[in-house]
């Protein structure tokens, strides 16, 4: 009993976390909404901020209602939607013998027996991924796939290099997958095992990066709509007749994989797919933002810039140099984020502006270093100018030049930097959406369908 509290509880944790902090994200850009309109530019940019926003409150609401999407592939005549009927008990979407019956993406709810707050899982049935142009199948499956938070693949044999290559594309919405090997009732024992096997083999790990990331677990048998069979009937009467019946759907090895990923992991994938929508969305604002105020953001860069650098150059106090110039970049970082309309604390700042200096290669820390060189023969010439004022002013003026130099285009650096992380919008900061998802990920454990999703979903 303890070890499935154990487990629930990191779940429940990663769940509440993306609700607050996809709340937060609403709440600061609901603001900037607010803010008055200044030209058609302005009003333009409000009305896609407002598409952007109203992504992150539907990523919200699909939260609130714990709404798990299982979105189901497969090229035509494969049974998807035989599939579907079988895990929901009723025959509520159409099936026949003639290829594309479903002709459109479809929904139908399932409530399965999940331990805890009940999930309401929508599955969700697409048409054929061979029978519709390319462009189009991939804008569906695109689409429908970032929308999902699993994704069935429906197969009826041995895999064709059409598939293969559709279960590929698939791969690239970064979602746990399932291989649904169905009409399993068509084959012999003998001949079923083989096809199998021939499926685990394919995807077994080999380093190839792109291969699609399924484990031997991932890949169920089942037969949605067995082909009916003959029977012998036997009557009262002494009578033999012999009737065609339908078996009964065989799906309880599928039903109890979604049930184990439900139970296990169900919310922690529910949460990192709303805060992936989340980032992708407050990107999208902040590069809108950033497009729109372009040029004021340069003049604002430039600006600190001179005032930087000119501060520096009178300053005849090396440490000052030093502790001032840092304390400039950290207030053009935070200009540059209320120009955005990106919140952004002193505490963020400082983490950027470290972020920047550290990763630049080195080139910002050594001219910190020659500008603290430059900074201490400047100091010494102001002493020595109090001796030879000529000699000394000359020196002073020198280092100065050459100092300020330094700082300006260090501060210009900074700058540009800074805009480029900007464009990521503030997914940093401890609700940020990164830094949740980054902590849930470091959570998981190491046999979850997640897991083996790790490096993507962190991306």
């Amino acid at each position: 009993m303890q070890s499935g509290l154990a487990k629930v509880r990191p779940q429940e944790s990663h769940f509440n976390r993306a609700r607050v902090s996809l709340r937060q994200a609403l709440n600061r850009y609901s603001q900037f909404i607010r803010l008055p309109k200044r030209g058609s530019a302005s009003i333009g940019l409000q009305a896609a901020l407002k598409a952007n926003l109203d992504q992150i409150s539907t990523a919200l609401d699909k939260l609130n209602h714990s709404v798990f999407r299982v979105a189901v592939f497969g090229l035509v005549s494969r049974g998807k939607s035989a599939v579907l009927n079988a895990l929901v008990g009723q025959k509520l979407l159409q099936t026949g013998p003639l290829n594309g019956v479903t002709q459109w993406a479809r929904s139908v709810y399932w409530s399965p027996p999940v331990a805890g707050e009940p999930f309401q899982v929508e599955l969700i049935d697409t048409p054929g991924l061979d029978e519709i142009g390319g462009q189009a199948r991939a804008t569906l499956a695109r689409e429908v796939a970032q929308q999902a938070d699993l994704i069935l693949f429906v197969i009826a044999g041995d895999m064709t290099r059409t598939e293969y290559r559709a279960l590929m594309e698939l791969q690239q919405a970064h979602k746990p997958l399932i291989l649904v090997f169905n009409k399993t009732d068509l084959y012999p024992d003998r001949d079923r095992q083989t096809i199998y096997e021939k499926l685990q083999t394919l995807f077994a790990s080999s380093g190839d990066r792109y291969r699609p990331i399924l484990s031997p677990d991932d890949i169920v048998m089942v037969a949605a709509d067995p082909a009916p069979v003959e029977v012998r009937v036997e009557w009262e009467d002494g009578r033999v007749t012999h009737e065609w019946e339908a078996p009964p759907p065989q799906v309880d090895e599928l039903k109890q994989k979604l049930l184990e990923i439900l139970n296990r992991d169900g919310k922690s994938l529910l949460a990192l797919n709303a805060l992936r929508q989340a980032r992708e969305s407050e990107a999208a604002i902040a590069h809108k933002t950033l497009k729109l105020h372009q040029a004021e953001a340069e003049d604002l860069i430039w600006q600190f810039t001179r005032w930087k650098a000119i501060a520096v150059a009178v300053n005849p106090i090396v440490v000052l140099d030093v502790v001032g110039g840092a304390a400039t970049d950290l207030v053009m970082i935070r200009s540059l984020a209320r120009l955005y309309g990106l919140p952004m604390t002193r505490y963020e700042a400082g983490k950027l502006w470290n972020t920047i200096v550290w990763s630049s290669g080195g080139l910002l820390l050594g001219e910190l270093g020659s500008g603290l060189l430059l900074g201490a023969g400047k100091s010494g010439a102001a002493i020595a100018s109090a001796f030879d004022s000529v000699s000394g002013f000359a020196a002073y003026t020198g280092a100065a030049i050459a100092q300020a130099s330094l700082a300006g285009y260090g501060s210009y650096r900074v700058g540009k930097a800074a805009q480029v992380y900007l464009e990521q919008g503030c997914t940093w900061g401890p609700l940020g959406a990164n830094t949740v998802i980054q902590d849930i990920l470091e959570q998981i454990e190491p046999d979850s369908v997640i897991h083996r999703l790790r490096r993507e979903l962190g991306q």
